[in-house]
Formats: C-alpha cells, structure tokens, sequence
C-alpha cells in the first residue's frame, strides 16, 4: 500500500488544524486535542452522503497519509481560517493500481 509522496505534500500540500470528534458528552460534543495535518486541499462543490447516509452538500475535500485521524463530526480549520465540519472520512485504498493509499475527507 503505497502513501501520498512526501514531496507532493510538501510542494502541494497544506496545513489544517484538526479537532477529532470523541463522541457526545453531558454538555455537547467532545473533541481532542488540536492537531496539524499536512494534506491536499480541494475546494470544489458535489453532492455527498454524511456519516448517517443523507445526501449533502460537500464544499471541500481533504486527502491526508492513512494515519491521521480525523472522524465525521470533527472540527477542521482550512488554511483560509474558516472553520468547518467533517461529513465523512473514507480509507481510499490504491490496492495494486499506480495510485497512493489516503484518507478523503469530505467537509461542509
């Protein structure tokens, strides 16, 4: 299973702040630690289903290496400064095709 290259993500990449999603808590949702991503960052408008299967509206889509962690609900903050929301993480694996292994993000 082969990564995104380094030198891709470096030339092309850039940063975002992560909040995972824990889970609900006595006062609302809980979240991690902050966290800087290094990923590849496309704003482009498509109809998307959420973690629940509804079909939504998706503004942005992250590609990030497979060892980050970043669950629907989580709090993402682009590069612009604005804040979003995760609506669903999928595991994209290349298998044997030329294509590197990673982690789609789809946010609000």
């Amino acid at each position: 299973m082969r990564a995104i290259p380094g030198w891709l993500l470096r030339k092309a990449g850039q940063d975002v702040t992560v909040e995972p999603f824990i889970g609900e808590g006595p006062f609302g949702p809980t979240f991690g630690a902050e966290v800087v991503v290094r990923c590849l960052v496309e704003h482009k408008r498509r109809l998307v289903r959420d973690s629940s299967g509804s079909e939504v509206i998706s503004e942005t889509t992250l590609r990030m290496q497979l060892t980050e962690t970043c669950p629907a609900g989580s709090r993402v903050t682009l590069p612009d400064g604005r804040p979003s929301t995760v609506l669903s993480s999928a595991p994209i694996d290349g298998g044997r095709l030329p294509v590197p292994s990673h982690l789609q993000v789809t946010l609000q």
